[in-house]
């Protein structure tokens, strides 16, 4: 078979003037696109490199292959710019992994995400959505303690991007821990990231991710709790941490939790997978109060797929499943939906 793999390299040098210093965080480097290309090259396939934008498009015209292996991230700010390689696929008739247009656009809007799975069942921290002002904000931040009142939380609360991944936008200083914080963290985000920002209680407890795999029924493939090597009441799994992971963190696949936390963390997991539409692989982010309730945080159904850095690969080999098991399964995945 003929697999087209679409990606988003990070280029060489810093971010554009005016760019955050994360702004090609979510890209890829060309070390997982050769580990997929060779994962796929062993397993029999011709395989051909297409990138994302106008080279994909101009490949995928000349020569369209028998399936696209997407993880491109996409471009600009847009909250559908994930789901621009699936629509093409869809509109050429060629067949691509992962979840399709919609759910792509739904799970990087975090904001609708969060609506969806609450629907289905699914707990979420309490959170409310602030869209930037249509001209530079210039006020002196004297509204926003009042906004937590109105939401009913209070202090500690976190504020993020709606519509980013790779832990894009989220720093260390994202806690807000006084209601005089809110305004100008709030606004330091409009405009270093062009989108509304999400304000959520901040949940105080463990960080798990739990990955999904397959369909009609999908699977857990596992579940990881990230601790911190030096505990701190408001932990946050943040951008500084996952760029200095090795010394800041340990990962520990299985966790070390309660069965019924658990069982808990796989059906929650389970239900966003279904609600969103996801299909073949997603990563699911929580964090599990004191009590052992788990909060979605987020839904990426286009993982990272380093075989050393990203947070999937890494629960993959706490469970023993090998790098290669999990492209394949992809594919295999994809394949069988036909």
């Amino acid at each position: 078979m003929h697999i087209g793999i679409a990606f988003d390299l990070k280029p060489d040098g810093p971010p554009p003037a005016g760019a955050p210093d994360d702004h090609y965080e979510e890209f890829d480097s060309p070390a997982t696109v050769r580990a997929i290309a060779d994962v796929l090259r062993a397993a029999g396939h011709t395989v051909s490199e297409l990138g994302n934008g106008r080279p994909l498009l101009e490949a995928l015209l000349k020569s369209p292959p028998d399936l696209v292996f997407n993880f491109a991230e996409g471009t600009g700010v847009s909250r559908s710019r994930e789901a621009r390689v699936p629509a093409v696929c869809e509109m050429l008739g060629i067949p691509y992994t992962g979840s399709d247009p919609l759910t792509l656009a739904v799970a990087l809007d975090k904001d609708m995400t969060r609506r969806l799975v609450a629907d289905a069942g699914v707990i979420v921290p309490k959170g409310f959505v602030l869209p930037p002002p249509r001209e530079a904000y210039d006020g002196e931040f004297l509204e926003f303690p009042a906004l937590l009142a109105e939401h009913e939380l209070a202090c500690p609360v976190i504020a993020k991007p709606t519509c980013e991944g790779s832990s894009k936008g989220i720093r260390d200083r994202c806690v807000i821990r006084t209601p005089e914080e809110l305004g100008p963290t709030v606004v330091e985000l409009w405009n270093a990231y062009r989108q509304p920002v999400l304000v959520e209680e901040f949940i105080v407890g463990d960080e798990v991710t739990v990955g999904v795999w397959g369909n009609d029924p999908p699977a857990v493939l596992g579940l990881m709790r990230v601790v911190p090597k030096q505990p701190t009441e408001h932990f946050v799994y943040s951008l500084e941490v996952k760029r200095n992971y090795e010394a800041l963190v340990e990962y520990e696949a299985p966790p070390k939790l309660p069965a019924a936390v658990l069982r808990a963390l796989e059906e929650a997991a389970l239900t966003a997978y279904d609600a969103l539409g996801c299909r073949d692989v997603a990563r699911c982010d929580f964090r599990v109060s004191a009590a052992g309730v788990p909060y979605l945080l987020e839904v990426n159904p286009l993982p990272g797929l380093n075989p050393i850095t990203s947070d999937l690969m890494l629960l993959a080999k706490g469970v023993d499943v090998p790098y290669e098991e999990v492209i394949r399964r992809i594919v295999e995945s994809a394949v069988a939906r036909g």
